[in-house]
């Protein structure tokens, strides 16, 4: 069933209103945090790998919180509003919690924005008691990835829920904000992926196997929710396209490290890796989906499942090869750009794959798991995105 052809609750004028001009802005916020905080994100990373984290108040770190701060002070204003303004439209279409009233997505993307700010002094402590960062995960980070968690996915439910409520030119803006902050929050999960999707890994089961955890759960969801034809599409567009601004403009600012040891010489930021080709089998799954759309649930799941994460590896496994070659190395590409603590024996420098798998069993063991993890995140997304059409507060 369509999410259009759902039939909307009768409303007056004034939650009409309320409808089509508070909430949008509100869903803009959601949007524009998870913007900040994707760039401050992408730049922390590249910071910490160019010049070593020297202190907190570095400006990636101050645009990642500023996210957060847009999403609370927005969030905190709805609540109040909601609450205390007396406006019987506005709590007709929220929920209540501990007394306060709001649509159920301003609720999450205030609990977004406390954890997200409670990491920051968390993330300092962290650093002064045990130093630099060898990893992505730790306790602090991982406090930080779940309030960047609530403020996109509190920003996905602010604008599904006005979406089903809305029609016409309305709900087509709102289902574009609806996949661009998708493709953030895409953005945002393959970010705590990079360890094992780098390059080095990519002719390894593990490397799928990471890759397909969650995946189309977020991208059929979008798709289900949206009705958009091309929805899978635009979402991992949106995560290419950034991923490629990205991996092009930062190297264009002169840097160098300020911690030790230096094994690699930087002149410039050093960009994350150029992304992985998700878009091409999302393509391929929009463009042929309409043979599916009428088949059982189960069967969309295995067939959507399965031919994604097909396609990724036909696509991915070739590319893999292609960027450890001189071919890749070049702005375009940017394979020749290293954090400045890799030691010259380390495979990236090398251009060398890591074997991950220590045998022929261990391999086709990841791979065939990464198929059914990639069947199992199909079908939550189909029945999550089915879900998410119902949701209108």
């Amino acid at each position: 069933m369509n999410a259009s052809a759902i039939p909307h609750p009768a409303v007056g004028v004034s939650e009409r209103s309320i409808s089509q001009s508070a909430v949008p802005w509100l869903s803009l916020a959601g949007l524009a945090a998870s913007v900040a905080i994707a760039s401050g994100i992408y730049w922390d990373i590249s910071w910490h790998e160019t010049i070593g984290r020297d202190t907190f108040w570095t400006p990636a770190h101050l645009l990642t919180q500023f996210g957060a701060i847009v999403g609370g002070l927005a969030s905190v204003f709805v609540i109040f509003r909601t609450t205390f303004a007396g406006d019987a439209a506005a709590r007709k279409s929220s929920v209540n919690v501990l007394g306060f009233r709001a649509p159920l997505g301003v609720f999450i993307l205030a609990w977004g924005a406390v954890a997200m700010l409670t990491s920051a002094p968390f993330d300092n402590w962290w650093h002064n008691a045990y130093g630099l960062d060898v990893k992505i995960v730790s306790p602090p980070h991982m406090l930080l990835a779940l309030g960047i968690f609530g403020i996109n996915w509190g920003g996905i439910f602010l604008t599904v829920a006005e979406m089903n409520r809305a029609e016409g030119v309305a709900r087509k803006r709102l289902q574009y904000i609806l996949l661009g902050t998708g493709g953030f929050v895409l953005i945002q999960s393959m970010i705590l992926k990079l360890e094992q999707s780098q390059r080095t890994f990519q002719h390894s089961g593990i490397s799928y196997l990471v890759i397909s955890i969650g995946l189309l759960l977020l991208v059929e969801a979008m798709a289900r929710v949206s009705g958009h034809r091309w929805a899978r599409t635009i979402v991992t567009g949106v995560y290419t396209a950034f991923g490629l601004l990205m991996l092009w403009i930062l190297p264009l600012f002169p840097a160098s490290p300020k911690l030790g040891p230096v094994y690699q010489n930087i002149t410039h930021m050093v960009p994350l890796p150029f992304p992985l080709l998700l878009v091409i089998p999302a393509f391929i799954l929009d463009l042929v989906w309409p043979l599916m759309k009428d088949k059982p649930r189960w069967q969309q799941a295995i067939f959507g499942g399965v031919t994604y994460l097909a396609i990724l590896v036909a696509v991915q496994w070739p590319f893999a090869t292609f960027l450890m070659s001189p071919a890749a190395n070049n702005w375009f590409f940017a394979t020749n750009n290293f954090p400045y603590f890799d030691l010259p024996s380390s495979p990236g420098v090398r251009h060398v794959f890591v074997n991950w798998e220590t045998t022929a069993g261990a391999f086709w063991r990841n791979i065939g798991l990464a198929f059914l993890v990639s069947v199992v995140s199909m079908w939550v997304g189909i029945v999550f995105g089915n879900w998410l059409r119902r949701v209108r507060r």
